[in-house]
């Protein structure tokens, strides 16, 4: 097991949180599975918490203090302020599904996925939306890239992308946060658990054109997709919904370049001359 990650607890509210939240949860004599265990969490979103990598929810708090035998407002308290609701609502309940799944499976036909981004990129997506404010597109950055806490597990998620291959050719921001962005995509393909597949523009594949979407599969539990829209993104949990999706997700896949020559198409790309 790895050594639990120092915090200093001033770095951030989210530090804060989580260094109150592990030595509470220490002074009962908890692992964190069995903390989970008791608020309805996984022992890696409690441990994402304490090591400040997933910011923290008033449901998270609430559920401790209560299972703990905590005075109201004891971990409450320590809520970063402004952390409560996000300009990302509608992917609040899909999060506790992405954080306890075995496999994810996404499709990406305009841009890089979520889980895949770098926080530059992330922060050029998030500011192109209409109406958002600078403190709006800090927090959703910062949370963005928590949800990336789920791979530092000692048993993380497979991940299992599929982007189209106009992605590498979508200026996002600047150039240079374009190619930083598919670096980081030859990097993370070495990752263990993540796996990058190209589907090129010759396999004149349709089936994914509407619209990216993620499947989760947890383990000996239900399958469920998050769709995400221009208006607001939805979770999808019935198995003929699911099904229809993983059809179209397996088209898609069928089609793409294996990881090898994916990794390849992509440094290609970054070889070229940009314009």
């Amino acid at each position: 097991m790895r050594p639990a990650k120092e915090l200093n607890p001033d770095a951030s509210a989210e530090a804060r949180f989580g260094y109150e939240l592990r030595q509470l949860r220490l002074e009962a004599g908890l692992t964190q599975g069995q903390l989970g265990h008791k608020i309805g969490f996984s022992a890696n979103q409690v441990g994402s918490v304490e090591r400040a990598v997933r910011t923290p929810t008033e449901v998270l708090a609430k559920r401790c203090e209560e299972r703990l035998g905590l005075e109201p407002g004891r971990l409450v308290d320590f809520l970063p302020v402004g952390k409560r609701e996000s300009i990302f609502k509608t992917l609040a309940p899909w999060l506790d599904i992405e954080a306890t799944a075995r496999e994810l499976w996404t499709w990406a036909p305009t841009i890089v996925p979520g889980l895949l981004q770098t926080q530059d990129y992330t922060r050029a997506i998030v500011e192109g939306k209409p109406g958002v404010t600078q403190a709006q597109v800090e927090e959703a950055v910062k949370s963005r890239m928590a949800r990336k806490g789920i791979f530092d597990g000692d048993n993380p998620p497979t991940l299992w992308a599929v982007l189209d291959e106009s992605i590498l050719y979508r200026p996002i921001g600047s150039e240079s946060i374009t190619r930083n962005q598919l670096a980081y995509l030859v990097e993370a393909a070495h990752s263990p658990c993540i796996t990058i597949q190209i589907l090129p523009l010759s396999a004149r594949v349709t089936a994914g054109l509407l619209g990216g979407f993620v499947i989760a599969h947890t383990t000996g539990g239900p399958r469920a997709a998050f769709v995400d829209s221009p208006v607001s993104g939805k979770v999808w949990d019935r198995a003929a919904e699911i099904e229809v999706l993983g059809l179209r997700y397996h088209m898609c896949r069928a089609e793409a370049l294996p990881q090898s020559l994916s990794v390849k198409r992509i440094e290609e790309r970054l070889e070229q001359e940009w314009t």
